[in-house]
């Protein structure tokens, strides 16, 4: 497993978060399956009490953009797991075994090989691994920052 640091770019080491409450969207088939998984987000987020914080709209994003890239990139999305415990993991399982990289200078205003660089500056720890039907890209929210963000003001 390798797990990026958004701050140096680095590769490091390090293990799962407390097991906690965890939640799975199966996705393969649906239609509007970014929004759906918006939507399911929202709502963990709300039962966990973790949401209406700028943190939480930060969150909404990171499935957003892991999920267009499998869209994009991936031959598309399998499953949206959430769990939750120290930190906030957003998993998007896909098909294809090809593992993401960044895109090292994208070009200002031009569409394209920001994705990832997105969820380097949004989230606190993001990697991905490879399994047997696939691979999962990971993302981390520490929840500390998920309970004392700024309100959105909805």
């Amino acid at each position: 497993m390798e797990i990026i640091e958004p701050e140096t770019g680095d590769p490091s080491s390090a293990g799962l978060p407390t097991a906690g409450q965890r939640r799975r969207l199966a996705l393969t088939g649906v239609r509007g399956a970014v929004a759906r998984s918006r939507e399911f987000t929202r709502e963990a987020l709300r039962d966990w009490g973790w949401d209406g914080t700028e943190t939480s709209e930060d969150a909404l994003l990171l499935v957003s953009e892991l999920l267009t890239n499998a869209s994009l990139h991936a031959d598309g999305c399998h499953e949206l797991v959430l769990t939750a415990g120290e930190n906030l993991r957003i998993e998007v399982y896909d098909g294809s075994t090809t593992l993401p990289s960044r895109n090292p200078a994208p070009q200002r205003g031009v569409p394209g090989g920001h994705g990832l660089h997105i969820v380097e500056r949004l989230s606190d720890r993001w990697g991905s691994h490879a399994h047997e039907h696939g691979k999962a890209v990971w993302a981390e929210i520490e929840a500390s920052r998920l309970t004392s963000g700024r309100p959105t003001g909805r």
